[in-house]
């Protein structure tokens, strides 16, 4: 089969994609309470923020959604939670994938539910993509998910959207590990966010080499790469990761913020130079540490984006509206 023709840039873009999961992302690792306080905040105060500031900006970001956050409420059939999904074998999770999950609803149980947060995004006055995240968070790319397990977890995240009138179209895998393109295929899915195309982002094992040399590039504010958008053979449209806009949380909280903003304007300067995607994203989680230093990086990320956008060399656009340009 021959590869589709990628769509020709004019000018330079900025993308955004959002890994929107709340609880979900971290609780097969570390359980509820380790992450909690981050989600109340995101919750409270994170997801109002970013729409005020993509709004002021505007900003069509794509925010990536775990499909369990569509949802009001849940509960078990017949002593089984989420019976039409087959399970994934991840080897360091033993148990049920959804053990976790408590079957309730958003009030009382808000890190695990997410309509209003759904609602308040799709009603927001400068239009966001609701894109895809899995239902579940399983990880598409590692060897206990199987196709069958991938399939039902799409499944239940298209219907979810169904309720809300939306259409699934771009996806971002969970932990980054690109699987069962197949079968997004299958869904109806015509983009997705691929591996960031620097060599530590490459391959599944992420070991302390590829983790330092990652925390270089971020300490000496190594331009970013910029990409451009490729056709898989079976039509998905791969928009690579340029950026992770890095949290402030463990280690990495003693990294300047400037080095985070430098090195983003390196990458935004180059789209617009080489008619290339700047494509950053990053868990809304994650701007829950620090907060007040996250948000004035971000600021000043979208700010400068917005300056070269004025100069007629940038445009900013969610992965849906990439994948229509001619």
């Amino acid at each position: 089969m021959t590869k589709k023709k990628p769509p020709e840039l004019e000018k330079g873009i900025f993308t955004i994609s959002l890994d929107f999961e709340l609880i979900w992302g971290t609780v097969d690792l570390f359980g509820v309470e380790n992450f909690r306080q981050a989600c109340e905040i995101e919750r409270a105060e994170v997801v109002d923020r970013l729409l005020e500031l993509f709004t002021e900006f505007e900003i069509p970001a794509t925010w990536c959604t775990v499909g369990h956050l569509f949802l009001n409420n849940c509960q078990s059939e017949e002593n089984k939670k989420h019976p039409n999904i087959t399970r994934p074998r991840h080897k360091w999770h033993e148990k049920d994938w959804f053990t976790h999950d408590p079957c309730s609803d958003e009030k009382n149980a808000p890190l695990f539910y997410g309509k209003s947060l759904v609602e308040k995004i799709l009603n927001n006055p400068v239009r966001q993509e609701i894109g895809s995240h899995s239902f579940s968070h399983i990880i598409f790319g590692d060897e206990g998910c199987s196709s069958e397990s991938a399939r039902t977890d799409i499944a239940e995240c298209v219907k979810a959207a169904r309720d809300f009138d939306v259409k699934l179209n771009s996806f971002a895998f969970p932990r980054d590990r690109v699987g069962h393109l197949d079968v997004l295929k299958e869904f109806g899915f015509t983009a997705y966010r691929g591996a960031i195309p620097k060599w530590y982002e490459q391959g599944e094992e992420r070991s302390v080499v590829k983790r330092l040399a990652h925390l270089w590039d971020v300490v000496t504010a190594a331009p970013p790469p910029v990409v451009l958008p490729e056709y898989e053979e079976n039509g998905l449209l791969n928009i690579p990761g340029s950026m992770i806009f890095f949290p402030m949380h463990g280690i990495r909280r003693y990294i300047p913020m400037s080095l985070r903003i430098k090195r983003a304007r390196k990458g935004l300067d180059l789209a617009a130079e080489q008619k290339r995607i700047f494509h950053l994203w990053f868990h809304p989680t994650n701007m829950a540490f620090e907060i007040e230093q996250m948000f004035g990086g971000l600021r000043a990320i979208l700010q400068y984006a917005t300056e070269l956008r004025q100069k007629g060399v940038l445009e900013t656009l969610s992965m849906s509206e990439i994948t229509e340009l001619n």
